[in-house]
């Protein structure tokens, strides 16, 4: 997505970034301490700019990154050497093959990008952000030229085509089954015993839940809304607002609030299941 210059730098810049708080088992990142730089110099201010808020693109490392763009931001024709899903937080954004027609997806929309597949990544808004995950690294940008077929297909998902599980419909959340109960919904990956995947958690206004997961891995990035964050084990209270970022490799039980009145929304990348429940 950041055009046929970048592939070094990008390579070059970016590692980890921004912790805020960080132990053995705990990291979190709020938004307004991520570090931003461009991932490509030589298009100055017109190229987009990432912090990264886990991870490391430059090695063979699972990694989660902020991207922002420019308001009219468009890239030529490109490929990546590995596969990457992406979530939209503020502005549109269209990526698709060259010659397709312009689908625009608003926040809280998601996409998938195969490794070796042709495509162009666009942007309007005056704050375009998205959040961009990658399972192993180095993530690089090469020239169409050097495109191939790696098997897998892209995946656009606009937020209103979005396929929500009430807590009715799944043994993830153990919350009142009404209308105003959390909500999730699978955007890809194996939801088995520690299979890795990746899932959307919605909750309602005002409400309040654990999240927890016994597996190793378990990292959270808040798309919409505001969520104040409390590890049971502690008193310590964080306001995260979108863009901001948690995660543990080990079993610890995570307190959320909801404080919008619109609701809010987190991207869950995850090893096996994961439990929220009220209280």
């Amino acid at each position: 997505m950041l055009g046929r210059t970048a592939v070094s730098v990008a390579a070059a810049l970016l590692a980890a970034s921004g912790v805020a708080q960080a132990q053995p088992d705990f990291e979190l990142v709020a938004r307004p301490d991520v570090s931003f730089q461009a991932l490509n110099p030589l298009r100055g201010e017109a190229s987009p700019k990432a912090g990264v808020l886990w991870g490391d693109i430059r090695n063979p490392a699972a990694t989660g990154t902020l991207v922002q763009f420019r308001d009219g931001f468009s890239s030529p024709p490109h490929i990546h050497n590995i596969t990457y899903r992406a979530v939209v937080i503020s502005g549109e954004v269209h990526n698709d093959d060259p010659e397709a027609a312009q689908l625009w997806m608003g926040p809280g929309s998601f996409w998938t990008q195969p490794a070796g597949e042709t495509h162009v990544t666009s942007a309007q808004g005056e704050a375009t952000k998205i959040f961009l995950e990658i399972l192993e690294g180095p993530y690089l940008v090469r020239p169409k030229e050097e495109a191939f077929d790696n098997g897998e297909r892209p995946v656009n998902i606009e937020a209103r085509n979005v396929v929500w599980l009430d807590p009715s419909d799944v043994s993830w959340i153990d919350a009142p089954r009404d209308a105003l109960g959390p909500q999730m919904a699978f955007l890809w990956g194996e939801p088995g015993d520690n299979g890795r995947n990746g899932t959307f958690l919605r909750l309602p206004a005002g409400f309040d839940g654990i999240l927890s997961s016994a597996g190793d891995w378990l990292k959270a990035v808040v798309i919409e809304g505001i969520i104040t964050h409390q590890r049971t084990d502690s008193k310590t209270r964080t306001r995260l607002e979108p863009g901001s970022y948690f995660g543990t490799p080990t079993d610890i039980d995570h307190a959320l609030a909801c404080d919008s009145s619109a609701g809010c929304l987190l991207y869950v990348s995850a090893k096996g299941k994961f439990a929220f429940s009220s209280r």
